[in-house]
């Protein structure tokens, strides 16, 4: 039987939070390569799909979802597992932090990765918004450290969420990315909730699957490498 999810990835790419979302659930699910280094992201298929250009997307009974919070909320409810459910008084927190995730942190790391996109090619336009952007993305790391700390059903429980998992992509990436720019200024043992929250889940049988699939070696979130996939490239 042909597995009703399909996902849209890219090694190493924020497809990788799905990928992980997926295996904890044990859901089957087809991947299809997007070829980054073809450009196969803004091609006319592709883009119906998602007219943004952008990875994942997840192709599901109900239609292809993009956005990865929206693919997350989605198939944790789907699934009513892996995230306070509605009506839970945990909901609100986990609902909260989990757009955090996405519209602030995710959306500052885009920005840190990608400089040239919000400034252009002035280099040290992108040089002073990479400064900035360091000591939001401290910021921010200090808060989702402190709550954290407080072991909060949704975060670094002994079941990981839905969120465990962004974060600690977004985590890994920036220990790694961008490849050539400084990256002296993070450091994981100075959130040690999050450091915690990482190591546990490197022992996740979710996390051995997709170190298989994707080349991410043998600490993928604690002492990252750059991918080393069988197919496709991060970049």
């Amino acid at each position: 039987m042909k597995p009703e999810y399909r996902l849209h990835y890219a090694p190493d790419n924020a497809s990788l939070v799905i990928r992980l979302v997926l295996e904890e659930l044990g859901q089957p699910y087809e991947t299809l390569l997007v070829d980054r280094r073809a450009q196969a992201q803004n091609s006319p298929a592709y883009r119906a799909l998602n007219p943004n250009g952008l990875i994942p997307v997840l192709e599901t009974p109900d239609g292809a979802v993009f956005e990865t919070a929206a693919i997350l909320l989605w198939l944790s409810e789907r699934h009513a597992a892996m995230a306070p459910q509605p009506g839970s008084t945990h909901r609100a927190a986990f609902l909260k932090w989990l757009f955090f995730a996405s519209n602030t942190l995710h959306a500052d790391l885009r920005m840190l990765f990608y400089p040239d996109k919000y400034t252009g090619a002035e280099k040290a336009h992108q040089d002073q918004l990479q400064t900035v952007l360091r000591q939001r993305l401290h910021v921010h790391l200090t808060h989702l450290d402190q709550a954290a700390a407080a072991r909060p059903v949704w975060l670094g429980a002994p079941q990981p969420s839905v969120l465990d998992y962004y974060l600690a992509c977004q985590i890994r990436w920036m220990a790694l990315y961008p490849a050539q720019g400084d990256k002296s200024w993070f450091t994981l043992a100075h959130y040690p909730s999050l450091q915690r929250l990482c190591a546990a889940l490197e022992h996740r049988p979710a996390v051995s699957a997709a170190r298989e699939a994707e080349g991410l070696g043998a600490t993928p979130f604690t002492s990252p490498a750059y991918a080393n996939p069988p197919e496709g490239s991060p970049t």
